[in-house]
């Protein structure tokens, strides 16, 4: 795929369900952690943030080891957020163990994300102007086009913003401007923190160079009125 330059463009994982006498049933596995003691505390909050629950604890030494039954679909970008709770030092192994009662719902992002208003280059001059806005994803010089996810939001609504603004060059001092211009560190993402990332209205797209979020409907004016019709059909159930 990746030889052939390929694109994809993948929705918010959803897993199977089925009804059983009645009663919606989930997939469920078991998960097996093993981490150093000191990490213990995290590793169960992680895990009980997504419906999973403590079967069995094991200390040997300074490491403890963990048996945990969740949701099949509380495992995914879970590793992820593991490896950096952990500093890299939790090991995970899973296996399928069947289907049980549904566990409820497991919290989505709360916050809003920021979306490009046109297709550019982002620039430095743009991203120091919107760093109070909320945290970025894209480098300076990201190519970028409207409708893509370049941040995440302060607060919990969405933003349309214009990364790819340039400051206006009047003379020498003014073009060299933007090289004193200190920039927080992007927030980069692997393709499975991406998937757990994203709400039901956003994609993430996959190409050979790069992961990329955007939303499922680009053009802003065309999202406000597919909102507003689903609120409508939603207030009229």
């Amino acid at each position: 795929m990746r030889r052939e330059g390929y694109e994809l463009q993948v929705s918010k994982p959803e897993m199977i369900t089925k009804k059983i006498d009645g009663v919606l049933m989930e997939p469920v596995e078991i998960a097996m952690v093993d981490v150093p003691t000191e990490y213990s505390g995290r590793v169960i909050e992680i895990f009980g943030s997504r419906k999973g629950f403590v079967e069995k604890m094991d200390q040997r030494h300074e490491r403890t080891h963990f048996t945990f039954r969740i949701p099949a679909r509380g495992l995914v970008g879970l590793q992820s957020r593991l490896l950096s709770a952990t500093r890299g030092q939790a090991v995970l192994h899973t296996s399928f163990e069947g289907y049980e009662e549904w566990k409820g719902d497991i919290p989505d992002r709360v916050a809003g994300v920021l979306i490009a208003m046109e297709q550019g280059e982002s620039t430095t001059y743009a991203l120091d102007g919107l760093q109070s806005r909320g945290t970025f994803f894209t480098p300076v010089a990201t190519k970028v086009y409207a409708g893509m996810i370049v941040g995440e939001n302060n607060k919990e609504t969405d933003l349309v913003v214009n990364i790819a603004r340039k400051r206006k060059l009047t003379n020498m001092r003014a073009a060299s401007a933007d090289w004193t211009l200190v920039l927080a560190q992007p927030r980069i993402f692997s393709l499975e923190e991406a998937l757990e990332y994203i709400n039901e209205d956003e994609l993430v797209e996959i190409t050979p160079k790069s992961i990329r979020m955007r939303k499922k409907i680009l053009d802003e004016l065309k999202r406000r009125r597919t909102s507003s019709r689903e609120m409508a059909e939603s207030e009229a159930e």
